[in-house]
């Protein structure tokens, strides 16, 4: 009766340093897909629906970035270099300390924006995160692109089992 309200748009986020060159490609890539044909490719495609937050110069706050190490960990349980704090840091000659936490990548980052590994992109209401990766960002275009389609199917949301709704 009210699943209407259950389909909100997806929240996505970018994390982008103007000066990173990656940042500038997904920042790219995002506003595509939301203003013009998605896929790209076939002009007859429509837009994918989602928020996109865009957040400058600004790293996560400790909180976002757990939240994001958790999304990363779950999508790569079998590569923990891509799910540790050390994944969102750059190679850049600057970065001399290696943080082990949250609250140590967020203040590293505060004080050496050059640190992070630009952009962080994050699908809020899937769970899904990309550090510095253009390609992990179109992984994350083509699920909201199939999850458009109807080749994946949101989960039920808060219904009891065993209870029939008329």
């Amino acid at each position: 009766m009210f699943s209407a309200f259950k389909r909100a748009i997806p929240q996505v986020s970018i994390f982008h340093n103007p000066a990173s060159p990656p940042s500038n490609a997904a920042l790219r890539l995002l506003q595509n897909a939301v203003s013009g044909p998605y896929p790209p490719h076939k002009p007859s495609a429509p837009p994918l629906s989602f928020k996109l937050d865009v957040v400058e110069n600004t790293p996560p706050t400790p909180d976002q970035f757990r939240t994001i190490l958790s999304y990363v960990r779950a999508n790569a349980p079998n590569n923990e270099e891509k799910s540790s704090p050390a994944s969102f840091l750059s190679a850049h000659p600057t970065v001399h300390t290696r943080p082990t936490s949250a609250e140590g990548l967020a203040h590293l980052a505060s004080q050496n924006p050059n640190a992070l590994n630009w952009p962080i992109v994050v699908d809020w209401d899937h769970g899904k995160a990309a550090v510095g990766d253009v390609e992990d960002v179109k992984s994350i275009l083509e699920e909201l692109r199939k999850r458009r389609d109807g080749e994946i199917k949101d989960e039920e949301v808060d219904q009891p089992k065993g209870w029939k709704f008329w």
